[in-house]
């Protein structure tokens, strides 16, 4: 291992690993509420839909996708144009290496660069401390990147036999004006500020693939 991580946007040939990430979620977790696992074609579908407006990231490890983060539409009403929802899947086993916290970061950088000023994101929460399907684990992931809970829904979702609760948490990517400027789409921006974790490249470089962050893991 070569103990550096990749982000870079999702491509059409990422789907079968988006759709194995996303699997093991589906099948064994409460994370997600999906039933069935969508196969490598409807991942693709997906990708496409969502990259036409907004990032779509994969995290690379030793040249293997390994994890990946989108934001997408917060709802379909223009006045929420500066709001989106975010989501994130790291292979579960690679989690605890700090490949969420960079594509999470990665994924602000080119929301802020879009003029998006809030994330939202929708976690389901254990109702029983020894729930064998979800954990704390992501609400408090999330508070370590500066969220902070916004709502709490009960008995919102039904799977595995058990119901579970949902919380809203939120994060401010900028400054809410007077007369703001809508975002742009994702597929108009020509070029993205990166950054990278290197000693000597602390300063921010442009990219034509949206997204390139090298991060070496400790």
């Amino acid at each position: 291992m070569d103990d550096s991580i990749s982000i870079r946007t999702a491509r059409e040939e990422d789907a079968g690993a988006l759709a194995r990430i996303y699997t093991y979620y589906v099948n064994q977790t409460a994370i997600t509420f999906e039933y069935t696992a969508p196969d490598a074609v409807e991942m693709e579908r997906r990708r496409q839909e969502i990259s036409q407006h907004y990032p779509y990231l994969v995290a690379e490890l030793d040249g293997q996708v390994v994890g990946y983060a989108y934001a997408h539409a917060f709802y379909g009403r223009e006045a929420y144009a500066w709001s989106v929802e975010s989501s994130i899947y790291v292979d579960v086993n690679v989690r605890k290496h700090g490949i969420g916290r960079t594509l999470y970061e990665a994924l602000e950088e080119a929301l802020k660069s879009m003029g998006i000023l809030n994330i939202n994101a929708c976690i389901a929460i254990p109702r029983d401390e020894d729930d064998p399907y979800v954990t704390y684990d992501s609400l408090n992931f999330h508070k370590h990147l500066g969220y902070i809970l916004a709502g709490h829904l009960h008995h919102s979702g039904y799977k595995f036999d058990r119901w579970y609760d949902i919380v809203w948490m939120e994060k401010m990517l900028g400054p809410h004006t007077i007369h703001p400027k809508f975002p742009a789409k994702m597929r108009s921006l020509q070029r993205v500020t990166a950054f990278s974790s290197d000693s000597d490249a602390a300063a921010p470089r442009q990219t034509q693939d949206y997204i390139t962050t090298v991060c070496h893991l400790s």
